[in-house]
């Protein structure tokens, strides 16, 4: 199997350019699915830290690269939505953020904030012993001590413990955050969830917090995420 992606083919949220070149590098088997960005592609065309895949496989062999909490070794690892990448060496930790247009961006973070990583529950389920299991995003679960939870809405998880550490509703009020669609990147809260009939998608209007001269926004409910201020970078410093 083929270890190059056509740029022109990658998914929108690569921060790649398309252009410059035929092939870019293809994402290994992992978390996030298809819009997981191969971790080399942050260190060599986002970065900057390394030329080469041979110059990324020996960072990440000296343990120089966290991904939420965990050393990788593996420079093709799938990068995706809110997942902490930290380079203790350098004292330097990025939190992956969706930019308007929806391409993955690395947001600055002190060390605090890289202690966890948000994620958006996509399924529940019941397992041995009555526990309950949350299916997150980027296609991971966690075990819960309660049965509050439900779908849509996000939850913080340490990266040591692998526990619920915050649970954040989906509900009206809530902070959202695009992270697909025409309005990927754009951060408000929500005024109301239209409940569709059917098949069809529910329909979030949501407020603008940015800008008030700045007018709200229509999206469907797949593509917002609950959001606490400190996971847009805004919080981080305090």
């Amino acid at each position: 199997m083929s270890n190059h992606q056509k740029r022109l083919s990658v998914p929108k949220s690569w921060p790649v350019e398309r252009k410059t070149a035929t092939f870019t590098v293809k994402a290994g088997a992992g978390p996030h699915g298809k819009d997981g960005v191969p971790l080399v592609i942050l260190l060599r065309d986002v970065l900057g830290y390394v030329d080469s895949k041979k110059e990324a496989r020996y960072a990440l062999s000296e343990d120089a690269v966290l991904v939420n909490g965990d050393p990788i070794n593996d420079e093709q690892r799938p990068i995706g939505m809110f997942d902490i990448v930290a380079f203790p060496q350098r004292e330097e930790f990025y939190r992956v953020f969706p930019d308007e247009g929806g391409r993955l961006a690395l947001t600055a973070i002190d060390a605090d904030a890289a202690d966890s990583r948000l994620g958006k529950v996509e399924g529940k389920r019941q397992v041995t012993g009555g526990v309950t299991q949350l299916s997150l995003h980027d296609g991971t679960n966690v075990t819960a001590d309660s049965d509050e939870y439900n779908a849509n809405d996000s939850v913080v998880v340490d990266n040591e413990s692998k526990e619920i550490v915050a649970h954040f509703p989906y509900e009206e009020g809530a902070l959202v955050t695009a992270v697909r669609g025409n309005h990927a990147g754009k951060i408000g809260t929500v005024d109301e969830i239209d409940v569709t009939s059917g098949s069809g998608s529910n329909i979030v209007t949501v407020s603008s917090d940015e800008d008030e001269d700045e007018d709200g926004f229509e999206t469907v409910e797949e593509y917002v995420v609950v959001i606490d201020e400190n996971f847009t970078g805004e919080g981080d410093d305090e």
